[in-house]
């Protein structure tokens, strides 16, 4: 217990000078390619390549997130599974059984033989275009700049990276060689989601002072009794403070409020509750002599982090996977003529004013008003795909529009949705969030990965998907959430 303490006590007089020191504007980093702010590479805001009429997709990782992904992009015409690669042979398997079953070709494989680099034999191969990276956390960076340095675009899974040294890899590795590295956010394309996002642009809410979002998410019995056997969730609980899962509500709400297109994340400031919820449950669920029975955590039940930005603008983001509190993004928008709330159907509220001062929002609107509102300003993407993206699925159809878009993009020659910076940024909340909580709730700075280039940067607009450069007459419909492995 006595070098608990002293442990303890070391974290928090390391985390006050590192605060310190970066309040004094000395924030720094080693390794990577070039060093901060090295400029080696050209800048990556509206990067775009040649359009590719074939897009080639190489998977890391085919278990519980990289199956559904699969099926998804089999099913967008031009795509081509065109390699998987996975340590656990079962999942190999039963990805080319359903290839073969729905009329695709084998994919080459990596990794059967249990390696854990084999990935990068996919990443090296010239039959691959894009690397799709369903890997535990750790691996994340490594890929994501390996990849790069073979030729290859990355689609990443959330967190695209953990610590602030990985966010400064990985923006260098794109600026230098030049391709695309975007973090697979699903959430971006929920359809409230991207409500929100629309009545933003259209100034129906007026400017946006405020955005509240959250992850809550029950995982008490996922986490003690995961179904792969692997502890990592839990892990983090016993080890770290923080937020490690940031980006299901902060990277909507950070493209509403343009972050890193005309304003910035300056700080932060993270508090967390004491831990009570996971020690009660081991307890509870598990027998004396089980180590779970008398785990101890380091990390609080709930987290809430405070961000400000550049142009004086506030996100309020809370993680929250410890108490039995029902599934939850936020997405609580509070703007200068309204305000709109919503996750799904049950949560949806909106109101707003025709003009400033006739009180038009002081109720949120009734059912029926807020029902017109959601289908007058419905997203482009989800009157053009959205029929579709509830047949095929992936929770309840934006996995399906985040994949189908960033294919449109790469298919017609069109720079990301979110880019490398929008990656680093939000990323680093996992490491800003547990510097602040240990130092007291300190306000800590987020780095600038644009290097000033958020300041002439275009912002973010309202685009559209013309499905008719899809040909899907020749592609078979189904719904990925029942196919999974």
């Amino acid at each position: 217990m006595q070098d608990m303490t002293n442990r303890r006590e070391f974290l928090k007089g390391a985390a006050w000078m590192g605060a310190a020191a970066m309040a004094a504007g000395c924030m720094s980093r080693t390794g990577g390619i070039g060093g901060i702010g090295s400029g080696e590479g050209a800048p990556m805001h509206g990067f775009r390549v040649p359009p590719m009429r074939k897009v080639r997709v190489g998977f890391i990782g085919v278990g519980g997130r990289g199956a559904p992904a699969v099926h998804r992009i089999a099913q967008i015409p031009g795509c081509e599974v065109a390699a998987i690669s996975d340590i656990n042979p079962e999942r190999l398997d039963a990805v080319q059984t359903w290839l073969k079953e729905h009329g695709c070709p084998a994919a080459r494989e990596w990794s059967r033989d249990g390696r854990e680099d084999a990935w990068k034999g996919l990443c090296d191969w010239d039959g691959v275009d894009v690397v799709y990276s369903c890997t535990p956390r750790p691996q994340h960076c490594p890929i994501n700049v390996y990849a790069m340095a073979s030729g290859k675009h990355v689609m990443q899974e959330v967190p695209g990276v953990f610590t602030l040294d990985e966010c400064w890899e990985t923006v260098e590795a794109a600026e230098k060689f030049r391709r695309h590295c975007y973090m697979l956010e699903n959430c971006c394309y929920g359809e409230y989601e991207m409500l929100a996002f629309n009545l933003i642009k259209k100034g129906l809410l007026g400017e946006i002072v405020q955005a509240e979002v959250c992850y809550t998410h029950e995982q008490r019995n996922l986490q003690y009794n995961p179904p792969d056997g692997v502890f990592w969730r839990i892990d983090r609980h016993m080890k770290h403070h923080g937020n490690y899962y940031p980006t299901h509500g902060l990277v909507p709400a950070g493209k509403s409020l343009d972050i890193n297109r005309g304003d910035r994340l300056d700080y932060l400031v993270s508090m967390e509750t004491k831990s009570a919820s996971f020690e009660a449950f081991g307890r509870a669920n598990f027998p004396v002599g089980d180590w779970r029975h008398d785990a101890k955590m380091v990390r609080g039940d709930v987290n809430t982090c405070l961000m400000r930005t550049v142009n004086g603008k506030v996100l309020q983001l809370v993680h929250n996977v410890c108490t039995p509190t029902p599934y939850d993004r936020g997405n609580k928008y509070l703007g200068t003529k309204g305000t709109i709330l919503g996750i799904k159907d049950d949560t949806y509220r909106v109101g707003f004013e025709e003009k400033i001062g006739d009180n038009g929002a002081h109720h949120y609107f009734d059912a029926a008003k807020a029902a017109e509102v959601r289908e007058t300003y419905k997203h482009p993407f989800w009157k053009a795909a959205g029929e579709m993206a509830a047949k095929v699925g992936g929770h309840g159809g934006m996995d399906f529009i985040m994949d189908l878009r960033w294919v449109y993009c790469l298919q017609n020659g069109l720079p990301m949705d979110t880019d490398v910076y929008d990656l680093a940024t939000y990323s680093s909340v996992v490491e800003l969030s547990e510097r602040s909580v240990i130092a007291g709730s300190r306000p800590i700075e987020f780095p600038d990965y644009t290097r000033g280039g958020w300041k002439t940067a275009k912002p973010f607009t309202v685009d559209e998907i013309d499905m008719s450069k899809f040909d899907f007459s020749k592609s078979v419909v189904e719904d990925t959430d029942a196919l999974k492995t």
